[in-house]
């Protein structure tokens, strides 16, 4: 059973930056996939990145100013969202899983907010 813990929620002008963490005790098995999750919004997909970390996929929201990446030294996955808008005001989650469209675990998710 893993716990997925996000963390680097915050508060950011429009424009602006901010890197979100998940880690988990073996989060190198998984494919971690993001998703987001915004007031009165069904959750939306936003990145994954395979276990490896050489393979990526990205929303069409995403894609051009969000990066994801891991560090399977420390199982830890990040996603670096640059040129936030309002728009991506959400709550973000990762997910982790061993397949592709398998989501297992979840962590309790991280607010990003974006002010104009």
């Amino acid at each position: 059973q893993e716990q997925l813990a996000e963390s680097g929620g915050g508060l950011v002008q429009a424009g602006g930056s901010l890197r979100l963490s998940c880690s988990a005790s073996d989060l190198n098995r998984y494919i971690v996939s993001w998703f987001r999750q915004a007031p009165g919004k069904e959750r939306e997909f936003v990145a994954r990145i395979r276990q490896t970390g050489y393979s990526t996929d990205y929303a069409d929201s995403a894609k051009g100013r969000f990066i994801a990446s891991r560090d399977n030294t420390i199982n830890i996955a990040y996603l670096q969202m640059n040129n936030l808008k309002p728009d991506d005001t959400a709550v973000y989650y990762c997910a982790a899983g061993l397949f592709l469209e398998t989501f297992t675990y979840w962590g309790l998710g991280t607010q990003v907010t974006v002010s104009s």
